[in-house]
C-alpha cells in the first residue's frame, strides 16, 4: 500500500518536474510530497559519494561543503552540481565508524572565516578524537589547521557533531569511547557537551570555572544542532534500548550509563533521588540509530517550521519532530522515506528553506539491499509547483506502539540491524547466527548472551569487534521467542528453549 506507493514513485525516474524557484528541468527521485498544502521534490544533487558524514552550507559560494570519512573534504556547488575536492587530510584513522567526523562551518561577516573538524586519529596503539580549527578562504580552501582539544578516542563511541551556537562559541559532542566510567566523571572530556571560545581558549562563563565541560552523562552522540534563540538539542545512540533526542542545559547531568532514556525503573529512579538527572525530550525502544539532525526555521514549508529534522541510520528514514512554541518539548513526529533511500547520516537546512541530507550506504553496516550502483548520495528536498502521479506523505508516529512478541518481529527490531535479516552477521565485525556452535548448542549458552551482552570476543579464532548488548529488559517470554527463532532458522535446527530454564539466569 503506502510501501508499494513509495516503490512505484522511485521507479518513476523518468518523470520531470519544476521546482518551485528553480526553471531548470530535473529527474525527482520522488517527484511530490505533500505536506499540508505544500508540495516538495525529492532529487539527487551528488552521487556515487563514499560515506558523506557531515552537510554544511558555505553561504558564500553558495554550496554545500561536506565531508567523507575517510579523510576527503568536498564541495558541490548547487547551481552546477559540481563536485569537487577541497582537501585530504593524511593523518585521519578510519576503521569502521571512525574517521573524517563532524564539521562546522562560521562565515561571520567581514570576518575570518572557521571551518572546525572533529575526526580520528593514531598514534602507536593510540586512538584520539581531534577537534581542529582551519581558516576558511572566501574561496574556499582551507589552511593553517589548530589543534584545539585532543581526548581519547575508541573503536566507537566518538561522537563528533559541531556547532558554533548564537552566543559565538563552538560547542562539541563528544562520546564515552565505550568506556562506562567517563561519561559521569565530569573532570574529563568524553561524553560530554564540551563549550569553547573560537580560538579554542576557556569562555569565563562555562558553568565549571577552568573547564570545557557545559552538560555531561552522555554515550555517543550523533546529531547537534540549535535555534535560533541558541537552544541546543541532540541525538544519541542508546545501548539495546532508548535512543535519545536531548535539550542540552548547562551543568545538567544526562544520566549514561546509570540510566538509559527515561527514569523509568526502580533502580533509576533511585539514582535520579540522590543526584538529578535529565530526561530526554524523546525515546525510541526499538531504537531507530538517530543520526545527523537539523532545525527548520523556515515559513517556505510551514508545516515544519520549528521542528527538528532527524535522519536515522537503523530505522532508516528522515523523521520531522515537532516542537512546542517553547522549544522545549517534541509535541509531534512524522517519518519519510522509510526503508528507501537506506541509512541516512547527516541533514542540513538551507536559508532558502531548501532540505539537503545524505545517505550512508557505503559505511561498515550496509542494510539488506543496499548499497546501490549510485551510492553514496546527497539528497536536496525542495518545495515544488507541479506534482508528477500521485504524493506521498509523511507517516504520523503512533504515541503508543503496539507490543511485538512474535520470534521475528522481535529479532527484525532488536537483532537484525547486527546480525542481518539472513543470520549471517558482519565479517570481523558480528558473529554469523546461521549454523553457529553457540546458537545451536546448550541453550543456556545463548541465553546467557541474550540477557548479559557480549563484549568483543573470538569465535573459532575470529575476533568480532562489535559488542552485543544485553537484551535483559525483555520479557521471559520475548528472550525465549527471540532464542527459539534464532534456533529454528538460518539453517539452525536446536531444540526449542523452555521457559522455566530461562528463570535461574536472570
Amino acid at each position: 500500500m503506502i510501501k508499494n506507493r513509495y516503490t512505484l514513485l522511485l521507479a518513476a525516474i523518468a518523470f520531470l518536474s519544476a521546482c518551485g524557484g528553480n526553471k531548470e528541468k530535473e529527474t525527482p527521485v520522488i517527484s511530490a510530497v505533500q505536506v499540508g498544502n505544500t508540495l516538495l521534490s525529492l532529487t539527487q544533487e551528488a552521487s556515487d559519494l563514499h560515506v558523506p558524514w557531515d552537510l554544511q552550507y558555505d553561504r558564500l559560494n553558495d554550496a554545500i561543503l561536506f565531508s567523507e570519512i575517510g579523510g576527503n573534504i568536498k564541495r558541490l556547488d548547487i547551481k552546477s552540481k559540481k563536485v569537487t575536492l577541497v582537501d585530504s587530510l593524511t593523518d585521519v584513522y578510519h576503521q569502521r565508524t571512525l574517521g573524517l567526523l563532524g564539521m562546522a562551518l562560521y562565515q561571520p561577516e567581514g570576518q575570518q572565516a572557521y571551518l572546525y573538524l572533529s575526526y580520528t586519529s593514531k598514534k602507536d596503539s593510540s586512538i584520539y578524537s581531534n577537534l581542529y580549527r582551519y581558516n576558511y578562504s572566501k574561496e574556499g580552501q582551507i589552511s593553517t589547521p589548530k589543534l584545539l582539544l585532543q581526548i581519547p578516542g575508541n573503536t566507537g563511541h566518538n561522537g563528533s557533531r559541531i556547532i558554533v551556537s548564537t552566543d559565538q562559541k563552538v560547542y562539541w559532542a563528544t562520546g564515552d569511547a565505550a568506556i562506562d566510567t567517563y561519561a559521569q566523571d565530569s573532570t574529563g572530556l568524553n561524553g560530554k557537551i564540551l563549550r569553547l571560545n573560537l580560538d579554542g581558549s576557556l569562555p569565563k562563563d562555562n558553568p565549571i570555572s577552568g573547564s570545557y565541560v557545559y552538560a555531561w552523562g552522555f554515550r555517543n552522540m550523533q546529531g547537534l544542532t540549535h535555534n535560533e534563540k541558541g537552544t541546543i538539542y541532540t541525538s544519541e545512540h542508546g545501548d539495546a534500548i532508548e535512543d535519545e533526542v536531548n535539550l542540552i542545559l548547562p551543568l545538567k547531568n544526562y544520566g549514561w550509563p546509570q540510566i538509559e532514556g527515561k527514569i523509568d525503573t526502580e533502580s533509576e529512579k533511585t539514582i535520579a533521588q540522590l543526584s538529578p538527572r535529565e530526561e530526554p525530550i524523546r525515546s525510541w525502544t526499538p531504537v531507530i540509530a538517530p543520526s545527523g539532525m537539523a532545525y527548520y526555521g523556515s515559513d517556505v514549508i510551514p508545516d515544519w517550521k520549528n521542528s527538528l529534522l532527524l535522519a536515522t541510520l537503523k530505522n532508516q528514514s528522515l523523521r520531522i519532530l515537532k516542537l512546542s512554541n517553547d522549544g522545549l518539548r517534541i509535541i509531534d513526529e512524522q517519518v519519510l522515506f522509510a526503508d528507501q533511500l537506506g541509512r541516512l547520516r547527516s541533514v542540513l537546512t538551507l536559508p532558502n528553506g531548501d532540505i539537503y541530507f545524505c545517505s550512508s550506504n557505503r559505511d561498515w553496516n550496509p542494510q539488506k539491499g543496499f548499497p546501490k550502483p549510485q551510492d553514496d548520495i546527497i539528497y536536496r528536498l525542495r518545495k515544488s509547483d507541479k506534482a508528477v502521479g500521485t504524493p506521498i506523505k509523511p507517516q504520523n508516529v503512533t504515541k503508543a506502539p503496539v507490543e511485538v512478541k512474535n520470534g521475528q518481529q522481535l529479532y527484525e527490531a532488536y537483532c537484525a540491524s547486527c546480525h542481518k535479516s539472513d543470520g549471517k552477521g558482519l565479517d570481523n565485525t558480528f558473529p554469523p547466527l546461521a549454523q553457529s556452535t553457540l546458537v545451536n548448542g546448550d541453550e543456556t549458552a545463548l541465553l546467557k548472551v541474550l540477557l548479559q551482552g557480549m563484549q568483543q570476543t573470538a569465535i573459532n579464532g575470529v575476533k568480532y569487534e562489535g559488542a552485543m548488548p544485553a537484551f535483559h529488559f525483555l520479557k521471559d517470554e520475548e528472550i525465549i521467542a527471540i532464542g527459539n527463532y534464532i534456533r529454528s532458522n538460518f539453517g539452525n535446527k536446536a531444540t526449542l528453549i523452555k521457559t522455566n530454564n530461562l528463570k535461574p539466569l536472570r
